[in-house]
């Protein structure tokens, strides 16, 4: 591990020691169920008060023997097998990842990196396993400022070239859970997808649309275009895909364990992939891992962030990535507000509760662009940024009325209590362009009949990462340095830590948020998304619709989600697709336009054509233990599960991709 110099270290405090705090000092709605309030349909725990009733079972297939959620099928069926066979829920998650490397290799794999949520039943013990990339020795805060490279140009030919690859942590991951948790070998993780890579497999619709889309990234590179447009033609929907390369690198690892990725051929074959290049100087794009890097690479076991909201208790993960700390802290912005109270305005999709959503996302974003990054170079106020007291003092801000001014930067450090500083500057961040930056990712979850859990998300960045092949192993490199700050922002005369800022050996910052929900000590609910910084937004929709609206899961995944990811940006919503209901109306679209909100075209029209994450969840039902799953038809989402019981109510998403698994 790269340690910041003691000088990095002094530059660091004397810029905390600078910065200061911003603050200033409260429809459609879902049909009401009878239930405690705060607590999501299904969770039924032993009454405090006899007089009032449970909530309703969850709806839909209930399983005994454990249940997959995940965005494809053919991975959902490698993992639902390893737990048919007896294995964990740590043994499917491992199958299932290296087949959606196969499946959807524009969206994770074994050249990139990810973030294991776990809980461990017989333990009662929530942790995560850190697999993000990490920049290479002799990464620099400047690396991304290229000469002769127009500013709207930059991202596209940085994101492209060798420059923006980590050195990938996916492998590392599996490797290890399985080592510590599992009860399979490697070897047997990897069967399925060898299989299937060997075999093939017919396309869907969102891979050849990837292929045919996404600014040509299939096209940069020969060793991709010629796996993905033979002959300069894109494949399509229901062709034939056979990966041989890839079957021959798992069929190496499987072999010769994570040794040959990190230490033999395939890391000889990784270094001279990324020096492909997209940049008019060539020796500016290149990339500047080693052999040594990928050597140096090691796994982190990471406390996860946890939230009391209602009752419950959301557990995420913790830096270098924002999500939990930003889903923190919107729940807690929010929750001084009756959401999910139609008689108070607050139902779901009414216009104030979109307002108000949209207003903490603003906040907390605008915090997440300062204070935010990988804690092991910068110290990140988390205590700070959750405290009861600076929470209410950003909440405070939003109005039911009107849309606030662009939000600075609040100043945590005054509330926690090991980076206290008590100057007073405000700061507005110079730029904040996530929500420029296209990314794609992909969830899933795992319950097994044990009751351990498994929420993991995993990428390679972009769609299609680098769009680098590695020749001759069939894999895609993630373009993930790219989560860096483009620009160096460390400044001790204004305050700015410079949070996310390159530096050698450190992990750009994430939005990645595998959340596990708790009622007490027990799991009850685990989920995420892919998206980019649309992740941490998607969550906190999913999240305020199972615990405020009553939605059993897979109503609260069909529902459409609403994401600003900037202190000064634009709404983004959903309202088109047909499993949506209900959509947000155009009444509510123009009541949102007149409290101020932009980014949702002229009035009178249907400003919500976006398409936001692929939400993959599972459920455990405490007083039954009976298991349930929510899969996302945004992407090809399908629930499997093992020992199916007699149904409660009807399935509502019946004949899109459930089904079931007997022992």
């Amino acid at each position: 591990m790269h340690a910041p110099s003691s000088l990095s270290r002094l530059a660091l405090s004397l810029a905390l020691a600078a910065f200061s705090a911003s603050c200033a000092l409260p429809a459609a709605a879902h049909p009401p169920v009878a239930r405690t309030p705060g607590t999501p349909p299904g969770i039924v725990l032993p009454p405090t008060d006899e007089t009032v009733p449970p909530p309703p079972a969850w709806d839909g297939v209930a399983y005994r023997g454990g249940v997959v959620s995940v965005s494809h099928p053919l991975a959902a069926k490698a993992g639902a097998d390893v737990l048919a066979r007896g294995g964990n829920a740590i043994d499917a998650a491992a199958a299932i990842q290296f087949v959606l490397n196969v499946v959807e290799p524009q969206f994770s794999g074994i050249g990139g990196g990810g973030f294991m949520m776990v809980h461990l039943a017989r333990h009662g013990k929530t942790f995560a396993i850190d697999g993000r990339e990490m920049a290479p020795a002799a990464a620099t805060p400047t690396q991304f400022v290229l000469s002769g490279v127009p500013a709207n140009q930059r991202f596209v030919i940085a994101s492209t070239s060798g420059l923006a690859v980590g050195v990938p942590g996916t492998l590392a991951v599996i490797d290890h859970a399985l080592k510590h948790y599992g009860t399979i070998r490697l070897s047997e993780a990897l069967a399925p997808a060898i299989e299937v890579a060997e075999k093939g497999f017919r396309i869907n619709r969102f891979l050849a649309a990837n292929i045919a889309g996404d600014g040509g990234r299939t096209g940069f590179q020969p060793e991709t275009a010629a796996l993905f447009r033979p002959g300069g033609v894109p494949l399509v929907e229901g062709d034939l895909l056979v990966q041989p390369d890839l079957a021959k690198t798992f069929r190496l690892i499987a072999k010769h364990g994570p040794r040959v990725f990190y230490r033999g051929e395939i890391a000889q074959a990784i270094v001279a992939a990324q020096q492909r290049t997209r940049t008019p100087t060539p020796a500016e794009g290149v990339g500047r891992m080693t052999l040594q890097d990928l050597a140096d690479y090691q796994v982190k076991i990471r406390e996860p962030i946890r939230v009391d909201y209602r009752g419950w208790t959301v557990a995420d993960m913790s830096p270098p990535s924002s999500g939990g700390l930003t889903v923190g802290q919107m729940l807690e912005m929010v929750e001084r507000f009756p959401i999910g109270d139609a008689a108070q305005g607050f139902g779901f999709g009414s216009p104030t509760t979109l307002h108000v959503m949209a207003e903490a996302m603003r906040l907390a974003f605008a915090d997440r662009a300062v204070w935010m990054g990988d804690e092991d170079f910068v110290p990140v106020p988390k205590v700070g940024l959750l405290d009861p007291t600076y929470v209410a003092s950003r909440s405070a801000m939003i109005s039911t009325t009107s849309r606030m001014a662009t939000p600075a930067a609040g100043n945590p450090l005054p509330f926690d209590t090991v980076l206290d500083s008590g100057k007073d500057r405000r700061f507005h961040p110079k730029h904040d362009d996530d929500e420029h930056r296209p990314s794609h990712t992909t969830h899933y979850s795992v319950v097994d009949k044990w009751g351990n859990v498994v929420s993991f998300t995993t990428t390679i960045e972009s769609t299609w990462g680098t769009g680098i092949t590695v020749p001759g192993y069939g894999f895609l490199l993630n373009n993930e340095l790219t989560d860096f700050n483009f620009d160096p922002a460390f400044n001790a005369e204004t305050g700015n830590p410079g949070a996310n800022d390159v530096a050698a050996g450190k992990r750009p910052r994430s939005s990645m948020a595998p959340a596990i929900v708790f009622k007490g000590r027990e799991p009850v609910l685990a989920y995420g998304s892919p998206g980019g910084s649309t992740i941490i937004n998607s969550v906190f929709n999913v999240t305020l619709n199972l615990i405020d609206h009553g939605m059993s899961i897979q109503q609260a995944i069909n529902a459409p989600r609403l994401s600003v990811t900037s202190a000064a940006g634009t709404i983004s919503c959903e309202g088109v697709e047909p499993f949506m209901q209900p959509k947000f109306s155009i009444a509510t679209q123009d009541a949102l336009r007149s409290l101020g909100h932009v980014g949702l075209g002229a009035a009178g029209a249907n400003g919500c054509a976006a398409t936001i994450g692929s939400v993959q969840g599972v459920v455990i039902d405490l007083r039954t233990g009976r298991q349930y799953g929510g899969a996302d038809l945004r992407r090809e989402g399908t629930v499997l599960g093992l020992k199916r019981v007699k149904a409660h109510g009807p399935h509502p998403s019946k004949g899109h991709g459930e089904d079931e698994t007997e022992d």
